[in-house]
């Protein structure tokens, strides 16, 4: 018998955390990693707009990565221990920093803040950044609601801000958009 995408068991508001542990499905442990699902929806969307080979498996580790950070949130902390889940490496996070590195090498250097847009693949990378900074914020938010968050996971979606940042500077080069500098108004 095929396997049914729907189980009733949500209907009344509540859905089980990795080692059944039921919980509301607002609970902050749900709409972060959710969000973090949001993240790896939006992160196969700029994968599809890329041509690069290069940057298509990057991102198909990144979104890997982003399934271990979801099955983390995703279990009861307590029951952890006890299950076989996939975890994230130091090394998840150094690959990031020397992609970084990498490709701001390449780049003019920054001079003003810069404005999203330029390009539909370049605001739509910034719409990523956003959504991962938003993933890191409520990651943060279940830490100091005293629920277990593995450091690494923080630092990892960190780092992958400020890649999503470099990213959409290095594609806006590649693609020959204009970098849109932020020109405060100043009122006299």
């Amino acid at each position: 018998m095929a396997f049914k995408i729907y189980t009733k068991t949500g209907d009344k508001g509540a859905t089980s955390l990795i080692g059944g542990t039921k919980v509301p499905k607002n609970d902050i442990r749900i709409e972060t990693y959710g969000t973090v699902d949001e993240l790896n929806s939006w992160i196969g969307y700029i994968n599809d707009l890329f041509k690069d080979d290069e940057f298509k498996t990057e991102l198909k580790e990144i979104q890997d990565r982003l399934f271990t950070i979801g099955s983390s949130l995703a279990t009861d902390a307590e029951k952890e221990p006890k299950l076989k889940l996939p975890d994230l490496h130091q090394s998840d996070i150094v690959f990031l920093e020397n992609r970084i590195d990498g490709m701001t090498a390449g780049l003019p250097p920054m001079k003003s803040f810069i404005l999203p847009g330029g390009h539909a693949t370049v605001s739509s990378i910034h719409i990523v950044r956003c959504v991962c900074r938003r993933a890191e914020r409520l990651c943060v938010n279940m830490q100091q609601h005293e629920l277990f968050v593995d450091e690494k996971i923080i630092q990892y979606l960190n780092r992958l801000s400020d890649y999503l940042f470099t990213l959409a500077r290095y594609a806006a080069q590649k693609l020959g958009a204009e970098e849109i500098p932020w020109k405060p108004r100043l009122n006299s």
